[in-house]
């Protein structure tokens, strides 16, 4: 909110903010500005309207408009549902002066926006969808690397530019934050754990370029407008795809050429269910979550364009096949035939019911002699060890690639099934060729590994 502020006031524009941050003594003070007309925006909380004195202020005054900034929060099927903001709704159509809501958000599906919608009965003629690309931002996916060590090569070449790198958890934060600090990196970081007064020391050095690198979770990021973010590194998968673009849209404001890297391991994917299964969502919503999440684990292991992935996900399709920007699109290596593969992994999935999932699927391809493969006597099956030549990984990795192919379908949840679905068919019968790319696509040259 103070960012916000701060950019009106450089304008001429009179504004302030009424949260937690200030004293009582403050908060009565600009609430009696307010009451006065001195101000032409009031930034708060969502919560400041569960406070009568607040309310009662706010229907005494002559109100142009609330605006949500942020909006996705208010929809149950956004990224970022908080309760707290959708329970405001109701209370402020109570008002009887408040002329004109108005719904803001850089990430939104159709999903979100139909809720939106319907929350604050707006018109769809009165939705203004301006896009989602961003032609100066190049996607990256990074597979296969010591993620620190990884790190700290690509920042030593890089080291005046300024970039923010995401955390899945406040331990990865702190970790990554104290390792590039011992390497004499200039760095700051930011999470919920800290004191409102360590946040705000570490976010003002950021925006005032007194350190170049921000280590963060996602408690980082809303309201931050710093135009010369060069580059967001995702240290781990977020959960879904709104959340990605959302932190990976902080690099580039200025429209100058930016990079936005995700490394990923397969491990991400399992945090990731952890954190949905200890959250305090029902089960509809938790699916919902899972299904999102699955999106996102398409995401890294899709061989098309990710530009155009995160495009068509917000249903902001385009015709081009490439974008000639991200790593899928210029640095992709030569294509091989893996139609066999395919119809041997199909074929594996059929006749275990589709009652199974990836790693047991690679399980009995490979011909493991795993206690879950004797047990459920998957060693029986004709496809039992038919791709023993490669390694699990490889198996593993060519099933996640048909499915973010939409060429096997995943029924969502803690303990996703994989089923064939009406794309698979032509490949049974020989009708379709599937083709992949030989190797995980690279970045940048090898890591040394011992590094870290």
């Amino acid at each position: 909110m103070k960012d916000q502020v701060d950019g009106l006031e450089s304008l001429g524009i009179p504004a302030t903010y009424i949260n937690s941050s200030l004293t009582p003594e403050e908060q009565e003070l600009r609430m009696h500005a307010v009451f006065e007309g001195r101000y032409k925006f009031v930034y708060v909380a969502p919560e400041r309207f569960e406070s009568y004195r607040f309310t009662e202020l706010m229907q005494r005054i002559p109100i142009s408009l609330v605006a949500f900034d942020e909006a996705h929060c208010i929809s149950q099927w956004g990224h970022d549902f908080r309760p707290s903001y959708r329970s405001i709704v109701p209370r402020l159509k109570e008002f009887r002066n408040i002329p004109v809501f108005v719904a803001l958000t850089a990430t939104a599906t159709e999903d979100v926006m139909n809720d939106i919608r319907s929350l604050l009965n707006i018109d769809e003629k009165h939705t203004v969808n301006t896009g989602f690309a961003r032609d100066n931002l190049h996607f990256h996916i990074v597979k296969g690397k010591d993620k620190t060590a990884y790190i700290r090569n690509f920042l030593a070449e890089r080291p005046v530019e300024s970039g923010i790198i995401y955390t899945a958890t406040r331990k990865q934060a702190d970790k990554l934050y104290e390792l590039m600090k011992k390497h004499g990196l200039s760095v700051a970081k930011y999470h919920a754990g800290l004191s409102e007064t360590e946040r705000k020391q570490a976010q003002s050095a950021f925006l005032h370029d007194e350190v170049t690198v921000m280590v963060a979770t996602n408690a980082f990021g809303m309201g931050i407008d710093k135009s010369n973010v060069r580059f967001v590194l995702h240290y781990a998968m977020p959960m879904n795809i709104e959340s990605y673009y959302q932190e990976a849209g902080r690099a580039g404001r200025d429209g100058e050429v930016s990079d936005c890297i995700l490394l990923f391991s397969p491990q991400d994917i399992q945090l990731q269910k952890f954190l949905i299964e200890q959250s305090m969502m029902d089960e509809e919503s938790k699916q919902h979550e899972y299904r999102k999440l699955q999106a996102m684990i398409n995401y890294c292991h899709t061989h098309g364009c990710l530009t155009n992935y995160i495009l068509n996900y917000f249903g902001d399709a385009v015709e081009d096949s490439s974008c000639d920007r991200c790593s899928n699109c210029t640095e992709r290596q030569e294509k091989v035939d893996i139609t066999v593969e395919a119809q041997m992994i199909l074929s594996c999935v059929k006749r275990m019911n589709e009652r199974f999932g990836v790693s047991m699927t690679a399980e009995v391809l490979k011909g493991s002699r795993d206690k879950k493969v004797l047990q459920f006597e998957l060693d029986r099956l004709s496809t039992y060890g038919l791709l023993s030549r490669y390694t699990e990984k490889e198996i593993t990795e060519m099933i996640h690639f048909l499915i973010a192919e939409n060429l096997l379908d995943v029924e969502e949840g803690r303990f996703p099934t994989i089923k064939l679905n009406r794309d698979s068919i032509p490949i049974l019968k020989g009708e379709r060729k599937v083709e992949m790319f030989t190797a995980p696509i690279p970045t940048m040259e090898d890591v040394d590994y011992h590094q870290a």
